[in-house]
């Protein structure tokens, strides 16, 4: 039976088990944040559907009490893909992981993002891979020592947010479980925007690498080593905000704000239709640059599973009552061929 949506809760997606993450782990934020932001969209709950592929953040599906997927490692997005393909009413949310989404899926996360899907993608990135005891994952720092990488990692660690932009993803944002509010706000922006959003969470697992955002998201070091995006306002980040960004002629530098002059700093714009300034922002990392945490880009384009029902519908409109038979042999002769 159909429910109301505007007369949703948070109880109304609560699941009747008890959810299962390690004591302290980020997960539960997340989590948290989710069912809050649920209800709020206005959509029937038997047309929310979780997805998921494998590793300690795939147990959404059965932490959220609508529909799910819980499907195999790094295939979450093409189960994704074919169900709003399938289902276009339908409002999807796939739950992936740094190892999940960027690894053995990451070609499939790619193809998502670059269609258009009308899904959000919600990534957790602990730069490593939790569920399986802890080796290092494609996000994991360069010279990580792990289970699978005893003398130090040699690998460059892929940037979420950059790999997500680069694919032509219309919505890009960053958030962290250590700001619920910030986390809330971020999945409000996504659930409101039609095409294919990718959210990177920043979050801990206090098992297999913890604190591993701790310079970024501990409460005395957030100031100075977060770049908080906000539309229209000039990037600015410390304790009361000296300090900006600006181009040196293509380049960007950090600079005093009382000695550059805050007209001269970059304004935040996520509806540049350039994929230039947002892959810039995604490239800050420290020491350098603060990291940002906001929307990076948000545009409008026509998503992908609008354009197949376009054409589902031509084609219906066009189609003719003709036999099988007729069918077959109504191919000009240099379309086909016989066989003896």
């Amino acid at each position: 039976m159909s429910t109301d949506p505007s007369a949703l809760t948070r109880k109304d997606f609560t699941p009747n088990q008890d959810l299962r993450w390690c004591p302290g782990c980020g997960d539960y934020s997340i989590h948290s944040m989710l069912l809050s932001v649920l209800p709020t969209m206005g959509v029937p709950k038997e047309k929310i559907v979780i997805v998921s592929g494998i590793g300690c953040s795939s147990r959404f599906p059965y932490y959220v009490d609508t529909y799910g997927f819980h499907t195999i490692h790094g295939r979450a997005a093409t189960v994704a893909t074919g169900l709003k393909a399938a289902n276009p009413d339908l409002n999807v949310w796939l739950i992936t992981g740094d190892g999940d989404g960027l690894s053995i899926g990451g070609n499939h996360t790619l193809h998502l993002l670059r269609r258009n899907l009308d899904i959000n993608v919600i990534l957790f990135n602990n730069e490593i891979y939790g569920l399986t005891k802890g080796q290092y994952s494609p996000t994991s720092t360069k010279g990580l020592k792990t289970k699978t990488s005893p003398m130090g990692s040699i690998e460059q660690p892929m940037r979420p947010c950059a790999y997500a932009i680069g694919a032509g993803a219309n919505f890009v944002a960053r958030t962290t479980d250590k700001n619920p509010k910030h986390l809330k706000a971020t999945l409000e922006r996504a659930a409101g925007h039609s095409g294919a959003c990718f959210i990177e969470v920043l979050q801990n697992c206090v098992i297999f690498n913890d604190g591993v955002h701790s310079e970024v998201t501990d409460k005395d070091k957030a100031a100075n080593n977060q770049l908080v995006l906000k539309a229209g306002e000039p990037l600015c980040f410390g304790e009361n905000n000296e300090k900006g960004i600006m181009l040196d002629g293509f380049d960007p530098k950090v600079v005093d704000v009382s000695q550059a002059g805050e007209d001269n700093l970059l304004r935040h714009d996520p509806t540049i239709e350039d994929i230039g300034y947002a892959s810039m922002l995604s490239h800050f990392s420290l020491p350098d640059f603060p990291v940002p945490m906001g929307v990076f880009r948000q545009t409008d384009t026509v998503t992908y599973d609008s354009m197949i029902q376009q054409q589902v519908e031509v084609a219906k409109a066009n189609r003719s009552d003709n036999s099988l038979e007729e069918l077959y042999t109504g191919f000009s002769k240099a379309s086909t061929w016989e066989v003896e």
